[in-house]
């Protein structure tokens, strides 16, 4: 008894477009988030950010810009 060979089908034959399948490991999705969440508390509390300086420069900023606008009115 013969059996059918399976054939491919060529994509640009068919007649619908099949959808492509993309396969991450875990670590190419959970690395990136990790990253992302410790940025962004960093951000919330500059506090624990320990730069070379002990006074965040952006305190400074906003210090000096406040003065500006305080002198314009």
């Amino acid at each position: 008894m013969s059996v059918r060979a399976h054939t491919r089908r060529d994509p640009a034959k068919q007649a619908e477009p099949t959808a492509v399948e993309i396969q991450l490991p875990w670590w190419a999705i959970a690395l990136p988030a990790i990253a992302f969440a410790a940025l962004l508390l960093l951000i919330l509390n500059p506090v624990d950010a320990h730069a070379a300086s002990g006074e965040p420069v952006v305190t400074h900023l906003f210090e000096r810009v406040k003065t500006v606008f305080a002198s314009l009115l």
